[in-house]
């Protein structure tokens, strides 16, 4: 893993969740308030809470295993899993995992992408020996 992306996993793991939360409730302002957030990048997990302007109750969404995979010329995104406290939201999701998202790459991005997909690279699972 490169230095940069070593760098920004420790950037992610050292930043305050209210500093998240501060910073994503003033780009929706108006539409909605984030109230928790959890993102584990070593796990693949992030939980979301966020309340919409108007509603009562809050909306949930858990997503495991997700990774960026690059095959040498393209790039896609997978989820794995994805879930939330709405049957409707769970329904929306279920038409979403399991299925690779391609990412176009314009050269002005093309390094950003593949840092992002250093940092989103798919884990290998670990091999069993066998005696």
């Amino acid at each position: 893993m490169s230095y940069k992306a070593r760098l920004i996993k420790l950037a992610i793991k050292c930043t305050p969740k209210i500093m998240v939360v501060w910073g994503a409730n003033i780009v929706l302002k108006g539409i909605a308030e984030l109230t928790d957030f959890k993102f584990d990048l070593e796990t693949r997990k992030v939980y979301v809470r966020t309340l919409l302007n108007g509603e009562v109750e809050a909306i949930e969404v858990w997503v495991e295993d997700f990774a960026m995979v690059n095959d040498g010329e393209n790039y896609t995104f997978i989820i794995q899993q994805a879930q939330s406290n709405k049957l409707w939201l769970t329904n929306l999701l279920s038409h979403i995992i399991g299925r690779a998202w391609k990412i176009p790459v314009t050269p002005q991005l093309k390094s950003h992408i593949e840092l992002l997909s250093e940092l989103l690279k798919a884990e290998k699972p670990e091999q069993k020996e066998t005696d």
